[in-house]
């Protein structure tokens, strides 16, 4: 496993987190687990490499909306109610964008969030 694709997943969602003030060490910390967690996995199915990043991104969605709620929400289109922005596609790559739930339009590559 070339511990580099390990180490842009880390800093694509790091900067989206930061990107959308969720940076705190909670969050943090569910992306160290979730890094380290899709090492293992990355180890055993090498080929898979080129979803780490998306996967990645999905593991810290899903922890966070237990801790700090829901992230990243949409704040790009004209719906009144609050929704999230997901990782596409649904495997996390190989090219993983952040897409409107509700529109399904693409928001921005994983990594590449505006802030907030």
């Amino acid at each position: 496993m070339d511990v580099a694709l390990l180490f842009e997943a880390r800093a694509r969602v790091l900067a989206d987190l930061e990107a959308r003030r969720r940076a705190t060490p909670d969050a943090v910390s569910a992306l160290e687990e979730a890094v380290s967690a899709r090492t293992w996995w990355a180890e055993q199915w090498p080929e898979g490499a080129q979803y780490v990043a998306g996967l990645v991104a999905q593991d810290v969605q899903d922890a966070l909306v237990d801790t700090v709620g829901r992230w990243p929400v949409c704040d790009w289109c004209d719906e009144e109610a609050e929704h999230m922005v997901h990782i596409s596609p649904d495997l996390g790559g190989p090219d993983p964008v952040w897409v409107c739930e509700e529109s399904g339009k693409p928001v921005a590559p994983l990594g590449q969030l505006p802030k907030a």
